[in-house]
């Protein structure tokens, strides 16, 4: 469907194109701010009247111009809610009946009569509804609930007019209620049209890129790697040769600050082997064998005996204890970071693997998931828990600042813990990444697409 676009609709914001409307993705504020201005047009009779007689508005799907000249036309006075023309015309009370009442028109206060001013005084002017920023959060919600439920129904037709009612609403929100929005509405309106991406920049390489951006930005990684570091440390405690399996390697983040830790404690370091796990690389690097070089560096500078060794698995249930080159004599540590919760859509996956680590004997198994219900198997309770759980985590960047340290093992610090520290690039980034599981979580579904994270995982060290 994107493929259809004229070239003349180059650089306009993709779901509104979807919706019907032409905005440029710089436009997006200053459209925002114009609706929020329009959004309360006094409900006088006279006032409509003028509008409908002296106006002719030739294009509202150009949605910036359109909203000008209406904005030309009217005092600029607090007014009633205006829908436009080109969504009214496809909306119906039955499209949105499914909307509490409250939702859509919050009901008008009554006002106290007051005593004419003349005796002669025969004009009573209208009440006055002002619709705020909140009320409009408030509709925002109900609204992508009831275009979910309508998804789940398989009402397409009441599903496209919500989701269109959706993308209204969110553009006349701020920070990170309009970013959350937006991401779940376009979502839906993936699922709606089947329009289900298949980019390039998808690779695993390039997932590990955007969560290093989230790792910069939000302290939530950084404090999963130093509570297992932690138990690890502990589990290490005498040991004079250690091996730890990290079944989500990435960039390996989590170690330089065990290392560290290890350096400094009494007796000296232990001799530590490091076996990284990883997808397989789609452009041809040894993605794994470059962080490999990078901890040796690290572990040479303080000086451990440290050896690294790359494992490639297309899934972690694929595993077997013999291609782990497992020593006597050493004390293993298994690691897991936000991995378990992919094996959910394959059956007896989790399992298999569980089976798999039993047999590797390890003094302690960490594993960090989120705390997060996404695997219902209704789509409106995964959608409803995504809803909650999304929200939260992009309210925290929106507000996050400060905390650019985390006091480390033994009083030391481990750097950075996101927030003010943050780049720019770091917050947009993040963002992508988000935005990215949400667009998994809603629009995709199937063992291929869809990502389910299972609810009660947290942090935790099981010993053996």
């Amino acid at each position: 469907m994107w493929d259809n676009f004229s070239d003349q609709d180059a650089g306009v914001d993709e779901l509104l194109a979807v919706l019907g409307y032409k905005v440029k993705p710089s436009d997006m504020a200053d459209v925002a701010q114009k609706i929020e201005h329009l959004e309360g047009v006094l409900s006088n009779d006279d006032g409509l009247s003028q509008i409908a007689s002296d106006s002719v508005h030739h294009n509202p799907s150009d949605l910036s111009s359109w909203l000008e000249s209406m904005m030309s036309d009217i005092a600029p006075i607090v007014q009633q809610p205006v829908i436009p023309d080109s969504f009214a015309s496809s909306t119906t009370t039955d499209d949105l009946q499914s909307i509490p009442e409250n939702a859509i028109y919050p009901p008008a206060k009554k006002q106290k009569p007051s005593s004419p001013s003349t005796a002669g005084s025969a004009y009573t002017p209208n009440p006055i509804v002002i619709v705020d920023s909140q009320e409009n959060g408030i509709r925002l919600v109900h609204t992508l609930m009831a275009c979910a439920e309508a998804v789940q129904q398989d009402d397409v037709k009441r599903a496209e007019t919500l989701v269109k009612h959706a993308g209204i609403l969110a553009v006349s929100q701020a920070g990170a209620m309009r970013k959350v929005a937006t991401y779940f509405a376009e979502a839906l309106a993936r699922r709606i049209y089947r329009l289900y991406p298949k980019s390039p920049n998808d690779s695993p390489a390039f997932k590990d890129i955007l969560q290093m951006h989230f790792y910069e930005t939000c302290p939530y990684i950084k404090f999963a790697h130093f509570t297992a570091n932690q138990a690890i440390l502990e589990a290490f405690a005498g040991k004079k040769k250690v091996h730890v399996i990290d079944f989500s390697m990435k960039q390996g983040m989590q170690w330089p600050a065990l290392l560290q830790a290890l350096a400094l404690r009494p007796g000296g370091p232990p001799a530590f082997r490091l076996t990284g796990i990883g997808p397989p690389s789609d452009d041809g690097v040894d993605h794994l064998q470059e962080v490999g070089w990078k901890l040796t560096q690290v572990a040479n500078s303080i000086h451990i005996e440290f050896k690294f060794s790359g494992l490639v698995a297309k899934s972690l249930a694929d595993i077997e204890p013999r291609m782990l080159n497992l020593q006597e004599g050493e004390v293993v540590a298994v690691n897991s970071v936000f991995e378990m919760h992919e094996l959910l859509a394959k059956p007896g996956a989790v399992e298999k693997l569980l089976s798999s680590v039993a047999e590797m004997s390890p003094e302690i198994f960490t594993v960090v998931e989120q705390e997060a219900n996404h695997n219902g198997t209704v789509f409106l309770e995964r959608f409803t828990e995504s809803l909650h759980y999304y929200s939260t985590l992009f309210d925290s960047l929106e507000s996050s600042g400060g905390g650019g340290e985390v006091t480390g093992y033994g009083g030391g610090v481990v750097e950075g813990g996101g927030g003010a520290g943050a780049s720019d690039q770091d917050r947009i980034m993040s963002e992508v990444y988000l935005g990215k599981q949400i667009c998994n979580l809603v629009a995709c579904e199937g063992s291929k697409e869809a990502q389910a994270a299972e609810a009660g995982r947290r942090s935790c060290g099981a010993e053996a």
